[in-house]
């Protein structure tokens, strides 16, 4: 019977989430033993350089990357992809755009699914008001929402580009000029350098550092917006949150933006003022989510490892 092997992380970041979250709901399917396994899935490639490759052998490998930018990453990335590139059989990524962009730098199939989100998890709730009371907010608060993390890991003062928190800075300073009710709620580490910008521009804020996944349901449904500002993505997961918490959403066209959002919710990452004409669509995201929620989001991948393991 086949078997799979997830490495593990151990960051407290998505990728960990995603692997507890596969793990429960597919008992039948896992291994926490990789010597027992079938397939070895690596589902965080920025650790492949510290795996045992060597207990790879007669094993099949599933390898997930999330991006692979020319532009936006660097060559000691691409280095350690190429050197990682031989043990891998099966490629997976989440985006059409991410897929493009791997396929230039490896001859091995690569696969693009959209990961699961856990409905249980993440879903709408009806009572707006009582929510916003339970966090000291006002009903007439404008609330802008952003939850990732954004400094560099290296130098908290300095902000990680390739997830656009200067962009979404320009943003919410723009909707300050016309909005006095404007309050930002924050959720994520490593958000140091949003947070000094926002004090400098006296934009009120409420900062969730380490929100359990429930408050984070919550947190959703009480934005009037969440702003996905990024340069690069592979996902992000907070797309499909917001989607299947019908969170009024507009992102730039990073990751999987185009395949769940409507056209008319993107703006352009070099312009952030087009920001202004970005329109969200909560029904129609709502909708194009549904094939992703769980315990539908799973059918895809056991397939995938399946075909894996027959091939």
């Amino acid at each position: 019977m086949l078997k799979v092997y997830l490495t593990k992380i151990n960051e407290s970041w998505i990728v960990d989430k995603i692997r507890s979250e596969f793990y429960l709901s597919n008992p039948e399917l896992t291994t926490d033993k990789l010597k027992d396994a079938d397939i070895v899935w690596v589902i965080a490639p920025w650790l492949a350089n510290k795996l045992k490759t060597k207990k790879f052998k007669n094993k099949k490998v599933l390898c997930s990357v999330y991006h692979l930018d020319e532009t936006q990453s660097s060559k000691e990335d691409i280095k350690n992809f190429k050197k990682f590139d031989q043990y891998v059989d099966l490629y997976h990524t989440i985006s059409l755009k991410s897929k493009f962009q791997i396929e230039k730098y490896t001859n091995k199939p690569v696969i693009q699914i959209p990961l699961w989100v856990n409905s249980n998890d993440f879903y709408p709730i009806e009572n707006k008001k009582e929510l916003r009371e339970k966090y000291e907010l006002d009903n007439n608060d404008y609330l802008v929402g952003s939850f990732q993390r954004d400094s560099l890991g290296s130098d908290l003062t300095k902000p990680k580009l390739i997830k656009g928190p200067d962009i979404f800075l320009d943003i919410v300073k723009n909707i300050s000029y016309q909005n006095e009710n404007l309050k930002v709620i924050l959720a994520g580490k490593r958000r140091d350098y949003v947070i000094k910008n926002l004090l400098d521009l006296e934009i009120d804020f409420k900062y969730f550092e380490m929100a359990s996944t429930e408050t984070l349901n919550e947190l959703y449904n009480i934005l009037d917006m969440y702003i996905v500002s990024s340069r690069t993505e592979g996902g992000p997961q907070a797309i499909v949150e917001s989607a299947t918490t019908k969170t009024p959403i507009i992102s730039t066209d990073v990751g999987v933006a185009s395949q769940i959002l409507n056209p008319e919710s993107l703006f352009d990452s070099n312009n952030p003022n087009s920001y202004f004409s970005a329109v969200p669509h909560t029904e129609f995201a709502f909708k194009k989510v549904k094939n992703f929620e769980t315990p539908q989001g799973f059918n895809a991948f056991r397939s995938l490892l399946s075909d894996l393991y027959e091939s």
